[in-house]
């Protein structure tokens, strides 16, 4: 018994510390609590201390702030105050001011009223004035009418014509004065112009005229293909006529065959597709072989060759001219010219023609005669498409140069050289010279005899028309009309004016090429006898 009791106490004891230090940490604990609670009301009372500090600071200086936004609000109100004052004190200035404007205006307005008022009676008094005045006018007009008519019927038994005759004679009078200044005014200018311009044209003309020289005939396009026999006829009409058909298909050109000796006839607007059509039949007669395919094959080569014919011709003009730089259409135009003929004349040789006459003259006159060249070569263009297009050549051609790239000189120079446009520079004057000049030579163009004699007929006849002529000869195949008219009818005034007249006359009712001279004759002759 004591053993165990004294081993439970032993035991007792030695968990004693356990215990103490137990006891210990709940100690400290809890001083730690109340060391920390004593910390953070400390901290609470410095922190409450502060908070009232910084609002007391925020406070004062809000006061501050509104003290000042009503110190400046005040200040603000008061300039308000003052401007607002201000303007309205200017607005009343302005107002018075207009006021005193408009009682201005208004007597004004009533002294204006009061003078037109003033000015309306005047004028209603003149009025009655000057209605009493016209008719006392017309009553003196309806007896000046009378006295008139009363002088003209003893005037027109006195002279034995009516008022109406005498008024004719008179405007005839006046018209005859003045046709008869008018022939002196134009007389002076056309001597005047002439002395200094008609020396000049012709030594260019005639130095032109000197310096080329061509063919007198021109080529004419062949339009009739020669057979070996007769027999071949049959077989260009082929079975049936299939041949001929096929030709004339592939070609576009009418074949005429009938009892022409060993010939064939080839009938065809187009002067190109009627080449390519003699070509070919050629070619089909000399082969001996004729038959649809064999002509389509031949048409085909030859349009072929053709085209380089005629690429090759125009360069070839191009070349002989020294004009370099024209668009391959032109020149392809240009070789088709060599196909085209005009009044018989070959339009190519033509344009070559002129191209030389209008670089000689060009040479002359001190202008550019390589650009004079290329007008003059270029002129005649619209021929190769006029038979494709509707207008007259001259605007065609001008129309295809200003599309491939020619100058506005050259374009006007082609446009104007039939006056179908008006010329702009001396270059187109220049290609209507050397227009005429090729066309007027001898032998360029070739007219039947019967259309030459009636020209030669209707020119006279025009002239002999006229007052005052004895007699009129057309002269120099028809180029020149010499008229010779008596000296006692017409002064030499009024023959200025009948050439002139003449002239005119045969421009509108005759169709001519190129132009013709118009050369009026007055002479005096005094004739005595020596016995």
């Amino acid at each position: 018994m004591r053993g165990k009791g004294g081993a439970n106490v032993v035991e007792s004891i030695s968990g004693f510390p356990w215990i103490l230090g137990l006891a210990g940490f709940g100690l400290g604990g809890f001083v730690g609590y109340l060391l920390f609670r004593a910390l953070h009301k400390k901290s609470l009372i410095r922190s409450s201390q502060e908070a009232r500090r910084i609002v007391q600071e925020a406070q004062k200086e809000a006061d501050s702030i509104l003290k000042e936004a009503r110190f400046q609000a005040k200040e603000t109100i008061y300039q308000s105050k003052q401007e607002v004052e201000r303007e309205l004190k200017e607005r009343r200035g302005e107002l018075q001011r207009l006021e005193n404007r408009l009682l201005q205006k208004e007597e004004n307005l009533e002294k204006k009223v009061d003078l037109l008022d003033q000015k309306e009676m005047n004028l209603a008094k003149r009025e009655k004035v000057l209605l009493q005045q016209e008719r006392t006018l017309d009553q003196r007009l309806r007896e000046v009418e009378a006295i008139k008519a009363e002088q003209q019927r003893r005037l027109e038994q006195l002279a034995g014509i009516s008022s109406e005759e005498a008024k004719n004679l008179l405007i005839q009078s006046i018209e005859e004065d003045a046709k008869e200044r008018a022939s002196k005014v134009l007389k002076r200018i056309e001597e005047e112009t002439r002395a200094a311009a008609d020396k000049k044209a012709k030594e260019i003309i005639a130095l032109a005229i000197q310096r080329y020289a061509s063919e007198y005939v021109g080529e004419k396009t062949v339009s009739v293909v020669n057979l070996p026999s007769d027999e071949m006829k049959g077989r260009i009409i082929g079975r049936e006529g299939r041949n001929i058909r096929a030709l004339e298909a592939a070609t576009g050109v009418d074949l005429i065959i009938d009892d022409t000796p060993e010939a064939v006839i080839l009938s065809g607007f187009n002067p190109v597709r009627r080449e390519i059509a003699r070509i070919a039949l050629e070619r089909l007669i000399n082969d001996g072989r004729i038959h649809p395919a064999r002509i389509e094959e031949v048409v085909e080569k030859v349009t072929q060759e053709m085209d380089v014919t005629i690429r090759e011709a125009g360069e070839q003009a191009a070349f002989d001219v020294g004009v370099h730089g024209i668009h391959p259409e032109l020149i392809r135009l240009l070789g088709t010219l060599k196909y085209r003929t005009s009044f018989a004349q070959n339009v190519l040789q033509h344009s070559l023609e002129v191209a030389f006459l209008c670089g000689i003259m060009a040479s002359e006159l001190g202008l550019s005669v390589r650009q004079a060249k290329r007008a003059g070569l270029l002129h005649d263009i619209g021929k190769a498409a006029d038979h494709e297009v509707e207008g007259s050549h001259a605007l065609i051609g001008a129309e295809l140069a200003k599309r491939y790239g020619e100058s506005p000189k050259i374009v006007n120079a082609i446009a104007a050289h039939h006056d179908e446009e008006a010329p702009e520079s001396v270059l187109a004057v220049l290609v209507q010279a050397a227009d005429a000049l090729s066309a007027a030579r001898p032998g360029a163009r070739k007219e039947m005899l019967e259309s030459y004699v009636k020209r030669l007929e209707d020119l006279e006849r025009i002239a002999n028309s006229f007052k005052g002529v004895s007699k009129s000869y057309a002269i120099q195949a028809g180029r020149e009309l010499r008229i010779i008219v008596d000296n006692e009818k017409v002064s030499d005034e009024e023959s200025a004016m009948l050439s002139y007249d003449i002239a005119k006359r045969i421009e509108k009712e005759l169709t001519y090429p190129g132009q013709i001279k118009v050369t009026v004759i007055r002479e005096t002759r005094s004739v005595h006898y020596a016995k």
